[in-house]
């Protein structure tokens, strides 16, 4: 059985909301086709790639000198809008379209 339930970052949590996730808690982990659970091969493999590729995933800090508004609005986006905002620039970066747009 699944349930879904969406939690709102409107504020504090509820008691409705933290007595949902107390019931998922007790709820069993089903494993199924889609999501097999994980063997202790499959965990090494992850690991190894995970190893080698965190070269890749390391990031560098710079400054970066944004707009008001593009900062009001990256801002906007809540917690996290850093990161968001290297992968939009990621991806701006890979299409050859918006480079030449705005060069």
């Amino acid at each position: 059985m699944i349930v879904r339930t969406t939690l709102e970052q409107r504020g504090p949590i509820t008691k409705e909301e933290i007595q949902a996730l107390h019931q998922a808690e007790k709820m069993p982990v089903v494993f199924d086709d889609d999501s097999p659970m994980l063997t202790e091969d499959d965990l090494r493999r992850f690991k190894k790639i995970s190893e080698e590729n965190k070269e890749s995933r390391n990031k560098q800090t710079i400054s970066l000198r944004l707009s008001p508004g593009a900062l009001e609005t990256a801002k906007s986006l809540g917690k996290g809008y850093t990161s968001v905002l290297s992968r939009i620039l990621e991806n701006a970066l890979k299409d050859k379209k918006t480079i030449e747009k705005y060069l």
